[in-house]
């Protein structure tokens, strides 16, 4: 079984879709941290000429070991994911390290973009996290601030925007659903509420699928 999670930034669906992953007991892969390794691993590039250039060398000279959460979690190291995300062969360099994970025996949870439009247009079940800016704000102040870390809010609140503009630009990945994703938004919902509202979703479609 594989499950797609696609949305914004910070609209939840990286914490649904680990949770989702436990449930039915399935591996998980945050595929923003690959693209948030590249941005890291270029960090040192950016506005410079050779930026697009060694962001595709990184992408593909990318390793597992890479992908370590703790290295990768700056708002800065994410604002360079979404520009290296804009680079069609650096998308390229990574679909395949994606599709190798969601192909495993047995399938996996994948959160990302564009999961259920590029990456697994097949999966069988596709979800769609969103939640309004401000409230994307206002968990990822929280994520920052349980780290230590000091935050602006206007600054975070209006870097997040910037990412959705990015984003929705992009001509390489999808911002928006694919027509047979469902929708959840979780503007409204904590943690636990937005798991079993996920939960129910995945449970129907794989009724319904079982029942054909």
């Amino acid at each position: 079984m594989i499950i797609a999670v696609d949305g914004p930034a910070a609209s939840g669906k990286g914490t649904l879709a680990g949770g989702l992953a436990g449930y039915y007991r399935l591996p998980h892969l945050d595929t923003g941290l690959l693209y948030r390794a590249v941005g890291r691993a270029v960090e040192a590039h950016e506005g410079q000429a050779d930026f697009e250039a060694r962001a595709i060398e990184a992408a593909r000279d990318l390793h597992p070991d890479d992908l370590d959460p703790e290295f990768l979690v700056a708002q800065k190291i994410g604002n360079l994911a979404s520009k290296v995300a804009v680079i069609g062969e650096v998308r390229k360099a990574l679909f395949q390290y994606q599709r190798n994970f969601a192909l495993r025996h047995g399938g996996a949870v994948l959160d990302g973009r564009d999961i259920g439009t590029v990456i697994c247009p097949e999966a069988d079940v596709k979800l769609f996290i969103i939640a309004d800016a401000h409230a994307r704000a206002e968990r990822r102040a929280r994520q920052f601030a349980a780290r230590g870390q000091a935050v602006d809010f206007e600054t975070l609140y209006t870097q997040i925007e910037e990412r959705d503009a990015r984003d929705r630009a992009n001509p390489n990945g999808g911002f928006y659903p694919a027509a047979d994703a469902h929708l959840l938004d979780t503007t409204q919902l904590d943690i636990e509420a937005a798991l079993r509202a996920a939960v129910a979703i995945v449970d129907a479609v794989i009724a319904r699928k079982a029942g054909h």
